[in-house]
């Protein structure tokens, strides 16, 4: 494994031999001697991630049995002004062994706080098991700085019901593209009065869900916006717009008027990550009346897809922990264990990027909410078929500046003129 780290304010990698990095701040709160069984973890949420970690603990302590962790709850935006704060100060030794990182944000941390970080470079996880448009997020320079967690797959949601009425299935809504979708959808919209998407006003999760759809990003491999003069981001924004003009396109004002869209039946549809399906089913009333596929794509774009996603995370081993144990501890658990998933998967919704959990037994469970459809394995198979983008240090900086271009573009704003803009806007902000 390596460990980044930044010497006169430049940044360098530097490669150490696995021992010494267990070896290293045998004070700190993430340190471990090499008699020592016991591994701190930064994790936010207690139903979902710090609940894997528990079932992972006990996993691992069946060979294992003296080993433990100390998990300590860490909301996410704690979490990253605490690494902040530590890359800052220099106080690695506050840093606990694991943490837990968005995966649009690592690439960000890691450029910025090298000296945070340990790479997986001298472990026996076999990252080719995992999406490479997951590996990507937390890929630097050719190293693997994080194992994936939960997914963030791209699904599209639709009441059956409701594609019935309009004399469609859901299979007229699989392996389409976006021209074909908005022409059955205004179909379905004009037979029912029911739009089969909304989204939150200001928001560019759908743009970014098509954009890389088509393997395309806002920025370049050097961390250069691209936004200007992008043509799949162009695409994106056409069908888009067309999308909200037709009226299959519901904006609304918040989060929570987003989900109560098709909560209520206003919208007969969603395209989100696969951890939407949790609020999905909070509408007992529509058990059975839901079915998932692929996402729409681009047309006439080269290497355009049906898969893409949005969220999800990944671990990290911080620089001044026991790194060899945390990776055998995650090569074990998350890079290694279908027992594992198949456990936290029914409590907590907590869909594996580890590819060999999609071919167990829970995963092809049928989901009787959504018509008896096996969708755990379904999105396991999306999953490896995402393609990757590039993220780096200003990704939030430029989904931000997209954002606004939309709004104005709506407004009637040229997309040119909106979309030069914005990279201005981006320029600006990483001088």
């Amino acid at each position: 494994m390596k460990r980044m780290t930044r010497l006169a304010a430049t940044a360098a990698a530097v490669t150490l031999p696995l021992f010494a990095l267990t070896a290293c701040g045998s004070a700190g709160a993430g340190s471990s001697s090499d008699d020592d069984q016991k591994l701190t973890v930064w994790a936010w949420d207690p139903a979902f991630n710090i609940y894997a970690m528990e079932e992972a603990e006990k996993a691992y302590q069946a060979d294992h049995p003296e080993f433990e962790l100390e998990i300590i709850e860490t909301p996410w935006d704690d979490l990253q002004a605490k690494l902040t704060t530590i890359a800052q100060s220099q106080q690695f030794e506050q840093l606990p062994d694991i943490f837990l990182m968005q995966n649009n944000a690592f690439q960000k941390n890691v450029i910025n706080y090298p000296d945070l970080f340990s790479d997986y470079s001298g472990s026996e996880i076999d990252f080719s098991q995992f999406p490479d448009g997951v590996t990507a997020y937390s890929q630097i320079d050719g190293d693997q700085y994080g194992v994936p967690f939960d997914s963030g797959t791209a699904i599209n949601a639709l009441r059956t019901d409701v594609l019935a009425e309009a004399g469609y299935t859901v299979d007229d809504f699989t392996g389409i593209t976006w021209d074909e979708y908005l022409t059955k959808a205004e179909d379905v919209l004009a037979k029912t009065g029911k739009p089969l998407l909304s989204g939150v006003a200001g928001s560019s999760d759908i743009l970014m869900m098509i954009l890389q759809s088509a393997g395309a990003s806002l920025f370049d491999a050097d961390g250069q916006p691209t936004i200007a003069g992008n043509d799949e981001l162009v695409d994106a924004i056409e069908v888009y717009a067309e999308l909200v003009e037709s009226g299959v396109l519901v904006e609304v004002n918040s989060w929570d008027e987003y989900i109560s869209t098709f909560v209520n039946g206003s919208v007969a549809g969603t395209i989100n990550g696969i951890w939407i399906t949790g609020s999905i089913q909070t509408a007992d009333d529509q058990a059975g009346k839901w079915a998932i596929t692929d996402l729409p794509k681009l047309d006439g774009v080269p290497g355009a897809t049906n898969y893409s996603a949005n969220g999800g995370s990944s671990w990290a081993i911080s620089s001044t922990g026991d790194a060899e144990l945390a990776a055998d501890f995650l090569a074990s658990t998350f890079a290694g264990s279908t027992d594992f998933y198949d456990t936290i998967l029914p409590k907590s919704g907590a869909v594996a990027n580890w590819i060999p959990a999609g071919d167990s037994s829970v995963y092809a469970q049928p989901s009787e909410f959504f018509g008896g459809q096996p969708i755990f394995q379904q999105v396991v198979e999306f999953g490896a078929q995402v393609p990757s983008n590039n993220t780096g240090v200003y990704y939030y900086e430029g989904r931000d500046a997209v954002s606004a271009a939309m709004t104005k573009i709506l407004g009637g704003t040229g997309i040119d003129e909106a979309l030069d803009e914005a990279q201005a806007n981006v320029e600006f902000a990483m001088n």
